[in-house]
């Protein structure tokens, strides 16, 4: 890797990015009840890379020398990981439920291992490879606790089982394509989430074109000033900070330890219902054990 950042430094990244969007899965289940998933994505894609381009002037870095190789494959990438592979994500919740579709997600993380070993030639050690397994589980436990209601019909189980799978696919792809873009060429974690955003945001573009769908309807003279303080606030630590650190963590760690804590976003949600007041249970409690013990297997073989 061409900076002096330890893979530690890149793995809290991932942890960090893990809990602001566990933080803002909160305000956009809210927000998800006025504002349509589509529009709702557009809007806090743009948002966010108003947000990166601001930083990025500041911080005085330059886009005239990047090359256009790189940006093309992390347009490819933004266009796989964030626009086709959160549709699939949307259309995966839609059929099977939040927590079959989670559990299909973590699918990403050994699959980005793979395509990794495959194309980067990165391979991980024994012991790395059990703290994702242990990792893995505890989140799959934790939200496997409880059935869904009602019955999912067999034309809706397979439907959403192929549209979860391809979500897990097209976000590993997306991460080792960032994590290549990120560790062989110089680069920044900023501009290359600023590159995958825009591409993101042109494919939900072209999505919205394609489906007729009428954007802003739910824009109003007198919106409300609360509403918008949701949004700025959960576009703020959902996506601009979080994409920010999830680009600088495939920039620092292996791509698949990378992958692997950026999937905990479950486990912290867990510590935000007991601060609700919402009752958490000993399974759940056990499952995020079971994480912590991967999660740490994690950090020492880093």
């Amino acid at each position: 890797m061409h900076t002096g950042f330890s893979p530690l430094i890149g793995q809290l990244a991932a942890l960090l990015a893990a809990f602001l969007w566990a933080v803002s899965s909160v305000l956009f289940k809210r927000l998800g009840t006025v504002i349509r998933p589509l529009e709702l994505n557009l809007l806090k894609g743009v948002l966010a890379v108003i947000l990166m381009l601001l930083t990025s002037l500041l911080l005085g870095e330059q886009f005239a020398g990047l090359s256009l190789a790189v940006v093309l494959w992390l347009m490819l990438s933004g266009a796989l990981g964030i626009g086709f592979g959160d549709t699939m994500y949307f259309e995966a919740l839609n059929q099977l439920g939040a927590r079959r579709t989670l559990l299909l997600g973590i699918l990403a993380p050994p699959l980005a291992s793979l395509i990794a070993a495959i194309v980067l030639g990165e391979t991980l050690t024994l012991s790395a490879w059990g703290g994702i397994l242990l990792t893995m589980l505890g989140v799959a436990w934790v939200i496997t606790e409880q059935p869904e209601d009602g019955t999912l019909q067999r034309r809706h189980l397979w439907r959403g089982v192929l549209f979860g799978f391809l979500a897990a696919l097209t976000q590993a792809i997306g991460a080792v394509i960032s994590h290549w873009a990120l560790t062989r060429t110089p680069i920044s974690s900023l501009q290359s989430a600023i590159i995958r955003l825009l591409a993101g945001i042109l494919f939900l573009l072209i999505w919205a074109a394609f489906s007729r769908q009428k954007i802003g309807a739910w824009i109003k003279p007198g919106s409300s000033l609360r509403l918008w303080a949701i949004i700025l606030l959960a576009v703020l630590i959902g996506t601009y900070l979080a994409i920010w650190l999830q680009q600088f963590a495939f920039q620092h760690a292996n791509v698949g330890i990378a992958q692997t804590l950026l999937a905990t976003s479950p486990l912290f949600i867990l510590p935000i219902s007991a601060v609700m007041r919402e009752k958490v249970s000993l399974r759940a409690v056990l499952g995020v054990l079971v994480s912590t013990a991967g999660i740490c297997l994690l950090f020492l073989v880093a």
